[in-house]
């Protein structure tokens, strides 16, 4: 006879806080496969739990933002005129009528998301994947989030580094315990033939994964390749790009518009010291971030995923709506001196000027590489949060240890 289901509803503020639950939930389904799972995505469609087939109890939408209005409080405006304030309430009232079916609620994000959770009323776990104590040196918890951590329904709260875990320790939150980034979970090289010169640094475009900002950024980044080979040979560098597939099957009109050749997923572009080209995949992310020296990268999960394991980071900022240079400085600020911003707004030609000769130093300067290397594990702690994370939410509920099946956690 199989024991008795549990419920969890997970609440998520955000595309890459959707991701983080997603990976939770199919860890907590392969050593639990009786347990029942529903979330509530507040911002954009939920596609991540969408791919697991996992019930979405409430009302999604795509906002013109795409998430970010707290960056450009405009775009805020443009988000309230697309309907946001009627949107946040019927999610509010969904949740709601929800949560007295659930066990358990896992709250991952900022203010909003444990707020949700929060006016339940009811058990909730607190995962506050987007904040982090190496910002500022100290994470500053406002009278929101700090009534919602602190709150005796909060079960318990998972950051996402070691460090912030022992920042909110130290201001009297005790259950705080250190989580981790699930998505480096599943950061494994799946063994892609790159068709890469092994002798030659590779350099990895991440122009991140929502359109049409995708796409205007791997413009730039190709232009910034253009720079890039006017300082260095196209024989001492190499470039992968890793496109969402939607951004592969623009490929021809990208190249056409920047003056580049297409054809079955390579890039080509003349110059006077020959053809620099770029190989671009739409399912090779994991292989092009273990193999390459360097990154170019305009996102932000992305980018964390390559610092953990330990690839330092040139960032150019772009338009936006994501990533705007306060997003690339705060970034800067998060991942410390692995990262470099070049410019403090919409790159300029001047501005790939400059980070062209960043990119030729950063490549032959082998200490700062080992150094990255060192210092990117140590940020964001050892991978497995996945399981360090399913595991509780299962003995929270009860279930025992021989009820699971056998997980294992393999390190990259």
């Amino acid at each position: 006879m199989s024991s008795p289901s549990k419920r969890i509803l997970f609440i998520s503020n955000g595309h890459g806080e959707d991701n983080h639950s997603s990976y939770v939930i199919e860890t907590l389904l392969q050593m639990y496969p009786n347990l029942e799972v529903a979330a509530m995505p507040i911002v954009g469609e939920g596609n991540a739990y969408r791919r697991l087939n996992v019930p979405i109890i409430g009302p999604t939408q795509n906002m013109p933002s795409g998430g970010f209005s707290y960056i450009n409080r405009f775009r805020l405006l443009t988000d309230l005129k697309a309907g946001l304030v009627g949107l946040s309430w019927r999610q509010l009232q969904a949740v709601w009528q929800y949560a007295p079916s659930c066990h358990l609620i896992m709250a991952t994000g900022d203010t909003v998301s444990q707020g949700f959770a929060y006016s339940t009323g009811y058990p909730y776990v607190s995962f506050i994947s987007c904040l982090s104590a190496l910002y500022e040196g100290k994470l500053n918890i406002g009278p929101f989030i700090g009534t919602f951590l602190r709150s005796p329904k909060c079960v318990t709260v998972f950051t996402r580094d070691p460090y912030t875990a022992k920042d909110l320790r130290q201001q009297g939150i005790t259950k705080a315990q250190f989580g981790g980034i699930p998505s480096l979970d599943k950061l494994q090289p799946t063994g892609k033939d790159l068709q890469l010169n092994s002798d030659v640094p590779m350099v990895a475009l991440l122009p991140g994964s929502r359109l049409p900002e995708a796409v205007r950024n791997f413009k730039l980044q190709l232009n910034l390749i253009s720079e890039i080979v006017k300082v260095m040979s196209p024989e001492s560098v190499q470039f992968r790009a890793a496109l969402v597939p939607k951004v592969m099957q623009e490929l021809g009109e990208i190249a056409n518009s920047q003056g580049w050749q297409a054809e079955e997923g390579k890039l080509t572009y003349q110059t006077e010291k020959g053809t620099v080209q770029v190989l671009c995949y739409g399912d090779a992310f994991s292989d092009i971030l273990h193999n390459c020296t360097l990154m170019l990268g305009m996102a932000g999960l992305a980018v964390d995923q390559g610092i953990a394991l330990g690839k330092p980071v040139i960032q150019v900022p772009g338009e936006g709506p994501q990533f705007t240079y306060e997003f690339a400085e705060a970034q800067t600020r998060l991942i410390g001196s692995c990262a470099q911003t070049i410019g403090k707004g919409p790159a300029t030609p001047e501005t790939l000027r400059e980070a062209a000769q960043c990119v030729a130093k950063t490549l032959a300067d082998t200490d700062y590489l080992a150094d990255c290397l060192e210092k990117g594990s140590n940020r964001f702690g050892p991978p497995g949060a996945s399981v360090r994370i399913a595991r509780f939410l299962l003995g929270y509920l009860g279930i025992n240890e021989e009820d699971l099946r056998n997980v294992q956690f393999n390190q990259p």
